[in-house]
């Protein structure tokens, strides 16, 4: 009898596993940035393949009709005098945050360009989907001290899904936002409304209802080391006077920070906010962020123009510092992890991926509801579209 037949067959019985059987979660992922300092990893340029807008009552449409343009008060003049607390509460109307949209967005528009992607429908299968939010929060993690995090993932058609799950802290955090965290996240939003007009050579009109249902998302092409990335990031405007009006070359990112006053505060801002601002700049190929400084009466006094690939240059000598190469390094580590842990093709299993600070990322495995998250319009959309394997003519 030949030995070998006896082990096929006994291989043969353990992948028949039951379906309700939960794969065993893989081992866990350190976060130690002393692990991730070697070399900066292949980053492929990002481009755009496409984009889509939300309407003020956040319902999906396939086009730009959202893009914003950067329309900065002119430099000679007396400076900005924003006041971002003008219009709050009555002239603002904010995003419904209980609602979970997942990566419903994206897939929409997935959904309507499946057939004509950059790379032919196979690309597809080898890629990563997900937010450019989700990667901002792998690249920052071996600096983050205060928020965990948890991400969904699930195999669909050989792709490797990733999406969100509120922490039970950051949703309990959420609920008791205090009023004076309420207005600077409306203030954020001001800064925008004061910076941006609706066409290019228009001015700005602050005078409008502040609705933060309203995003233009671009839909972004990358590679992360051997990862396919397909990823989808709201952005704040584009410049019409930039000299190459190819995104995402010509998107510009706003941000408002409090005024700083001694080197300490600039030292902080730079250790914390700048990491933050330059991986979720940094992802999509944004080149610049544009800060609006704010006094205590909540006044935009001055603005800075941050580089993306310049901000590194603020903690290269600190030793308390970030460097992109470990933020890089981490993210692709998880990547791979994420791509070895979950193997098997089935939408409706989710591996959740946890992280608190100080600790490792970990892995659980679950079915169905809470977290599964691939809609089933989009898995049986995806499934007609998809051809069957041929059948194998059966022994006569």
């Amino acid at each position: 009898m030949d030995p070998r037949g006896t082990k096929r067959g006994a291989e043969k019985t353990e992948v028949a596993e039951p379906r309700n059987k939960l794969p065993r979660p893989a081992p866990s992922l350190p976060t130690d940035p002393a692990l991730y300092s070697g070399p900066f990893p292949f980053y492929r340029r990002p481009s755009e393949l496409g984009c889509f807008s939300l309407d003020a009552q956040r319902q999906y449409h396939g086009d730009a009709r959202a893009l914003r343009y950067y329309s900065p008060p002119p430099t000679n003049g007396p400076g900005p005098n924003f006041d971002l607390r003008d219009g709050y509460p009555d002239r603002y109307q904010p995003r419904d945050e209980e609602v979970q949209e997942r990566l419903d967005h994206l897939l929409c528009w997935l959904l309507e360009h499946r057939g004509r992607l950059e790379g032919g429908p196979g690309w597809l299968a080898e890629a990563i989907v997900t937010w450019r939010g989700h990667l901002t929060k792998l690249l920052t993690t071996p600096y983050e001290r205060q928020e965990g995090w948890q991400l969904a993932a699930s195999r669909f058609q050989g792709t490797l899904y990733l999406s969100e799950v509120e922490t039970p802290k950051a949703r309990a955090q959420r609920l008791a936002r205090p009023p004076l965290l309420r207005e600077l996240m409306y203030m954020g939003y001001k800064f925008e409304q004061y910076m941006c007009a609706d066409k290019p050579g228009s001015s700005p009109d602050p005078s409008g209802e502040v609705n933060t249902n309203v995003a233009f998302c671009s839909v972004l092409r990358s590679r992360l080391g051997s990862h396919p990335l397909l990823f989808s990031g709201e952005v704040d405007c584009t410049d019409p006077q930039t000299p190459s009006t190819q995104p995402p070359t010509c998107y510009v990112e706003l941000k408002t920070s409090k005024e700083m006053h001694s080197p300490g505060q600039w030292r902080s801002f730079y250790r914390h906010k700048l990491l933050k601002w330059w991986a979720q700049s940094f992802l999509p190929g944004v080149p610049n962020v544009v800060a609006g400084f704010r006094n205590p009466e909540g006044f935009v006094s001055s603005l800075k123009t941050f580089p993306t690939m310049k901000m590194f240059d603020y903690v290269r000598n600190d030793r308390d510092g970030w460097n992109p190469s470990v933020c890089m390094n981490f993210c692709a580590a998880f990547l791979s992890f994420a791509q070895s842990t979950v193997v098997q093709d089935d939408p409706r299993l989710v591996h959740l991926f946890s992280w608190e600070p100080g600790g490792p990322v970990t892995v659980s495995v679950h079915r169905d509801a809470p977290y599964a998250f691939l809609p089933i319009w989009y898995v049986e959309a995806m499934t007609q579209d998809f051809p069957s394997p041929p059948k194998t003519p059966s022994p006569k």
